[in-house]
């Protein structure tokens, strides 16, 4: 498999992260996959937020899970944007997601438009839990999924194994071979994050991931040349 670069909520060292502005610029970019990170609002729409409050990324305050989605919807999310659902992401546009859940609930929601949708090809889920990724793997036959570790030691990949997760997304400051030779015995795949850097670049070629997340659409051009 080619070396995969995955957008980090878009591309979010240039624009404002997890939103519309943001994942077409990072198709326009050429990258591979966009990541996202998905909440449920007070009336239960998927909305697509990395932090469980609003605080950090708009204008306004307080918990997402105790805000309607008109009320979510009139904060402004960076740069005139408003705060998107998942299926505006998915109709606006066409590449790879992968998607983050935080817990469960998310992953019924989930669950829902994937089957819909018909996205199990188009759409991998994500998660530091490993009970919301065999949740979703539960309700969506055929999914893929990829537990994510920040703090972790190699039995992040016994963990994966349990959840019936296909990936593994690391954070490269904890990475080791040893971590990485762990997961290459169970034919896990491995995704680096956050690559920002020639020298990020260079370890995870070196350790010969599968792939990089980062928040600059560059490390996709130079990425192709670093060995």
């Amino acid at each position: 498999m080619n070396f995969l670069t995955i957008g980090h909520r878009g591309v979010m060292g240039v624009e404002p992260e997890n939103t519309l502005r943001s994942f077409v610029a990072a198709q326009q970019a050429g990258l591979d996959v966009i990541e996202l990170d998905l909440h449920l609002s007070k009336d239960g729409a998927l909305v697509v937020m990395h932090d469980t409050e609003v605080d950090r990324t708009t204008d306004g305050t307080g918990p997402i899970a105790e805000k309607t989605l008109a009320e979510l919807r009139a904060l402004d999310a960076g740069r005139g944007e408003r705060i998107p659902v998942f299926e505006e992401v998915l109709d606006a546009v066409r590449a790879p997601l992968q998607a983050e859940i935080k817990d469960v609930a998310a992953a019924r929601a989930l669950a829902e438009v994937m089957e819909k949708r018909d996205l199990v090809s188009r759409v991998e889920v994500s998660s530091f839990h490993d009970e919301a990724i065999a949740e979703i793997a539960r309700l969506v036959p055929g999914v893929r999924t990829a537990l994510i570790g920040s703090r972790y030691g190699t039995d992040i990949v016994e963990r994966a194994v349990a959840a019936g997760a296909g990936s593994l997304c690391l954070n490269i400051r904890r990475l080791t071979l040893e971590v990485v030779e762990a997961a290459r015995e169970e034919r896990l795949r491995i995704i680096g994050w956050v690559v920002n850097t020639q020298d990020h670049l260079r370890l995870v070629r070196a350790l010969e991931l599968d792939g990089a997340t980062t928040d600059y659409p560059e490390i996709k051009r130079t990425g192709r040349f670093t060995a």
